[in-house]
């Protein structure tokens, strides 16, 4: 049985973050936390605290985490956030402010 943790809306665009979730897919969950914290990205600190909350819903069940396995790491797309910045002569420029879809998935491998 697999056990799977979000974050919704994460304030950092999907291509960022998903240098990291690249990081940790296929590997056991204990190492993908040592992996997370020793990652000097802004991601890590978001999908480290997306995995810790799938190993306690894992742990909540009594699966065995000596066991664990990332079997899933995504992340998608979320909404724009889309503001203006004033240019000149009148002009507006868009800024588009990326969210993303968060999801680890872990497994008794």
């Amino acid at each position: 049985m697999a056990w799977m943790a979000k974050h919704r809306y994460a304030r950092i665009s999907e291509r960022k973050a998903r240098l990291v979730a690249d990081l940790i897919r296929g590997l056991p969950a204990n190492e993908a936390v040592q992996v997370l914290e020793f990652t000097h990205k802004r991601a890590a600190v978001m999908v480290n605290r997306v995995l810790q909350s799938a190993m306690a819903s894992a742990n909540e069940q009594e699966a065995n985490m000596g066991r664990l396995v990332v079997s899933e790491a995504r992340v998608d797309p979320g909404p724009i956030i889309k503001r203006f910045r004033p240019k000149d002569r009148g002009r507006a420029h868009a800024i588009q402010k990326r969210t993303s879809h968060i999801v680890v998935s872990v497994d008794e491998g």
